[in-house]
């Protein structure tokens, strides 16, 4: 895996996005994210733009479908266009000893849980401290 840092195009400050990100407490939210933005300077300008989850995968182009719950193992087999679903994002969060699946679909939304959608709207603030703290400018410098 390249450092981003030495990547040629990135800046100081979505170098330190990146590293943030990749931290092992944002795991779940990387992954989601990775299968929602692959533009980074993108994402970066929309994660400061919003307060919540949901403003944030609405930012990205997505909507939330929320669901009582998510049975993973079924869900694998209708990825595809005959099953309507693009990726399957199963997060086990061990400290809660909670399931916290999503589902990416083809038609632009996003599958979760009220749990899940709580959980990963925790995620987002506290990254988003993480990055003031480490004052990564909310929309990369254009030269």
């Amino acid at each position: 895996m390249a450092n981003p840092s030495q990547t040629p195009g990135i800046t100081t400050g979505e170098a330190t996005f990146e590293s943030i990100l990749s931290r092992e407490t944002f795991k779940g939210l990387k992954a989601i994210l990775d299968n929602l933005s692959p533009v980074r300077e993108n994402l970066c300008a929309a994660i400061f733009s919003v307060k919540t989850y949901e403003e944030l995968l609405a930012s990205l182009g997505y909507r939330v479908v929320l669901t009582k719950q998510i049975h993973v193992q079924d869900c694998y087999s209708r990825v595809g266009s005959a099953g309507g679903i693009k990726a399957v994002l199963p997060y086990y969060d061990i400290p809660t000893q909670s399931s916290l699946p999503t589902l990416v679909n083809l038609d632009s939304s996003v599958t979760t849980t009220a749990k899940s959608a709580a959980f990963f709207n925790n995620m987002l603030a506290a990254l988003q401290t993480q990055l003031t703290l480490q004052k990564v400018p909310s929309a990369p410098s254009r030269p």
